[in-house]
């Protein structure tokens, strides 16, 4: 057996066209959809995923901000900044680009967004909202996921589906967006007893630990469709994924490659949750709305 690669370019493609029009709609009206992204030093990384998050406003006809400060600014003065976007007309939604400079109090910060304009989905009472089954953003990444799940019409109901990774960005919101769809949902993290015991239960199978091919195609169910949110690069310089690709391609159904997988969604995402957020504030609706007003594709 070889795996259905899932190509997520593909389907961040055919998701972005249909937020492009939504942004036109919009525009017609007189509101262009903005995004402010705040960074703070000089991380390679945090500066390569910014520029792909401004590029792909501007190729979607979205207004941008980026702003950027040197490691050595003050807590107060990022603070001070984002209350300026949180009661500017123009800015739809804030991203404040992590990891923050150390002497940063991270949770602070992110709560020190406007609910109504966190695209990012990081701010409590968003996550408390997703918890519960009320109105909030949904964070970009698991949001992304359940997307691809539903373009390839993956049955979720009944499904066993396992997620490793436990972190408030990607673990436990993807387990809560699997469980409102009536999925089986069992949590695994890097220090679970057995891992392989769970992960060969899976019918959907989604990794997330930040740790290079932990996952084998030994530990996969066959058939299963595997979701591989990971990134990490090897001495050599190559990308891979937390799943083994190429043992794992072997045993299950579908899979997601590394790159061209789960990462085009994230920053698809974070377009759609500011348009939505651009509808909600042109239509007076700013306190609360429904994540399923977030169609998929």
């Amino acid at each position: 057996m070889t795996a259905t690669i899932i190509d997520g370019v593909a389907i961040a493609n055919v998701t972005r066209a249909a937020w492009r029009d939504r942004a036109d709609i919009l525009r017609a009206r007189g509101m262009m959809p903005g995004l402010a992204v705040i960074i703070v030093g000089d991380n390679p990384a945090s500066k390569v995923y910014v520029r792909n998050k401004v590029k792909a406003c501007h190729e979607m006809g979205l207004h941008s901000e980026l702003i950027e400060y040197p490691e050595s600014t003050s807590q107060r003065e990022v603070l001070a900044r984002v209350q300026s976007l949180n009661n500017d007309p123009r800015i739809h939604g804030i991203l404040v680009q992590l990891p923050l400079p150390k002497h940063f109090d991270a949770e602070k910060v992110l709560e020190a967004i406007a609910p109504s304009k966190d695209v990012d989905g990081f701010h409590v009472e968003n996550a408390g909202a997703l918890a519960t089954g009320l109105p909030g953003f949904w964070p970009c990444t698991p949001h992304g996921v359940m997307v691809m799940l539903e373009h390839h019409k993956v049955p979720l109901q009944g499904a066993e589906a396992v997620v490793v990774g436990r972190s408030n960005i990607v673990g436990k919101p993807q387990a809560l967006m699997l469980l409102a769809k009536d999925a089986t949902v069992t949590i695994c993290t890097s220090k679970t007893r057995d891992l392989a015991f769970h992960t060969k239960r899976a019918d959907v199978l989604v990794v997330a630990t930040g740790k290079p091919k932990m996952v084998t195609g030994a530990m996969i169910k066959p058939g299963a469709v595997v979701i591989d949110v990971g990134i990490n690069r090897l001495p050599d310089g190559k990308l891979c994924g937390d799943v083994d690709f190429e043992s794992a391609k072997e045993v299950a159904g579908m899979i997601t490659p590394v790159p061209g997988g789960v990462g085009p969604m994230t920053i698809t995402m974070l377009l759609a949750n500011t348009v939505l957020s651009a509808e909600r504030h042109a239509d007076g609706k700013v306190s609360t709305f429904r994540p399923e007003a977030v169609p998929v594709v």
